[in-house]
């Protein structure tokens, strides 16, 4: 079985944010890879070594510091890494983004057919859960997003699908593009050994002339979406500091109390 999945490096959400021209700033020191991301990849080992044998592919899209989020992949489980990173994606949107990773994903598929295309349910820097929809229509593939469970057997992939008032099981046949949520599994810890190996693991390195896309059609000069303002979050005003001196409860509940909240 031959499973790749879709890896994004995104800032630290508790960090201050900032704008560089209508995009987010990023820095090496402040992201990771996708925490949601991290079910995907453990949704396709997990159907690996079910299957008791096949590879996944880790595949991210981005600057020079994304690397970060294929080398995370590797240090779970991944075998293979690679990076697409062109200064004509800057500024993409999630349908740039999708276009981008649909022609490497091609690449891929016509060196040898992949099986599955994993996703997590979103990103948490953007929390759209567009991107799997975007991939499989560009691909023109089978999609089956959020899934709470996955199982592949006969050519066919399964997943059920929790609904605040019921349970759906959905089915596609291969290939196919699947998101899985949180609930889906619990991701592994990296050990020792793939930690080291991942610090050395190549990392394939692609350009958009690789992929033979245009870059007119996918960076920011082709984005859907524009950022027309971003202000730093105003200081919080008219804050009192209470130093506990063993009446810290009273003081707090009469603040509360006058303020009509208790």
């Amino acid at each position: 079985m031959r499973i790749l999945v879709t890896v994004k490096f995104t800032p630290d959400l508790q960090s201050q944010r900032s704008f560089t021209d209508g995009s987010v700033t990023r820095t090496a020191d402040d992201g990771s890879m996708n925490e949601l991301d991290e079910n995907a990849v453990e949704a396709a080992l997990q159907l690996v070594e079910a299957a008791g044998e096949g590879e996944v592919y880790a595949l991210t899209v981005g600057g020079p510091d994304a690397v970060a989020a294929v080398r995370k992949a590797l240090q779970l489980g991944a075998h293979h890494a690679i990076h697409v990173s062109d200064a004509e994606i800057a500024g993409a949107d999630v349908f740039g983004t999708a276009k981008v990773l649909a022609a490497a994903i091609r690449k891929v598929h016509d060196e040898q057919p992949l099986d599955l295309v994993i996703t997590g349910m979103a990103a948490l820097d953007g929390l759209t859960s567009m991107l799997p929809t975007a991939l499989a229509a560009d691909l023109g593939w089978a999609q089956l997003t959020l899934a709470s469970s996955l199982s592949v057997a006969d050519g066919t992939a399964t997943i059920v699908r929790h609904m605040p008032d019921a349970h759906e099981t959905m089915s596609a046949p291969l290939p196919a593009v699947v998101s899985v949520t949180d609930e889906a599994n619990t991701p592994r810890y990296p050990n020792f050994k793939l930690i080291m190996a991942a610090r050395k693991a190549p990392v394939t390195q692609w350009s958009l002339a690789d992929l033979g896309v245009d870059g007119a059609s996918v960076g920011a000069i082709a984005a859907r979406t524009e950022v027309v303002d971003a202000s730093e979050v105003p200081p919080r005003e008219g804050r009192q500091v209470v130093t506990d001196t063993g009446d810290g409860g009273v003081v707090l509940a009469d603040f509360l109390i006058e303020r009509g909240l208790a």
